[in-house]
């Protein structure tokens, strides 16, 4: 991908993404069994990006578990960083959050991405012309996404991630989103 830095899956990715994957098969710690309940037994998610104006509608783990490499890869460079255009390798427990999230929700709604992955580039930017942009913000890393769901209130969505308790949950009710990551649960 000319122009973009993407990272393929590291060994410490691969393991992370196979470690998720034993639990819900084989049992666990129970954050990760009730994702999976909570995700269903196929893990789905239909992705617009508002910045790229690009859809996903993909099916990035199989009903016995096993991770799609290549979905995982689209759904990465969807969520990549609209102002550099560089994608990073999306953490796995957040796309299982959005997931977990839109299935307590009916199941089946476009999940609008304000953002992703954020370049250290953009994040420093942002942190300059923004207020409450984190200096190390888990999108930097790949751990967050920004998103709203079209046709279902803020409130309840953040409600349901909030009782999904798996991550951090950010509400900004007069931009209209919430923040999700992969990181210990709190909220703000």
């Amino acid at each position: 991908m000319s122009g973009s830095t993407y990272h393929y899956w590291t060994r410490r990715s691969f393991l992370k993404a196979s470690l998720v994957s034993a639990f819900a098969l084989f049992g666990g710690p129970a954050w990760a069994q009730e994702l999976t309940a909570a995700s269903g037994p196929e893990g789905r998610v239909t992705l617009y990006n508002t910045h790229t104006h690009e859809r996903l509608d993909v099916t990035y783990r199989t009903a016995s578990g096993e991770y799609d490499v290549e979905a995982l890869s689209a759904i990465d460079q969807l969520l990549r960083c609209h102002y550099t255009n560089k994608a990073t390798k999306m953490d796995v427990g957040v796309i299982e959050f959005v997931n977990a999230l839109d299935k307590r929700l009916g199941g089946g709604n476009e999940i609008h991405v304000i953002s992703g992955f954020r370049s250290p580039e953009y994040n420093r930017l942002l942190r300059r012309t923004k207020r409450r942009v984190a200096r190390n913000s888990l999108h930097q890393y790949g751990k967050a996404i920004d998103l709203r769901m079209p046709g279902v209130d803020i409130r309840e969505v953040r409600k349901t991630a909030l009782d999904l308790r798996y991550g951090g949950v950010g509400y900004y009710p007069r931009r209209g989103f919430i923040h999700v990551d992969s990181g210990q649960f709190r909220h703000w």
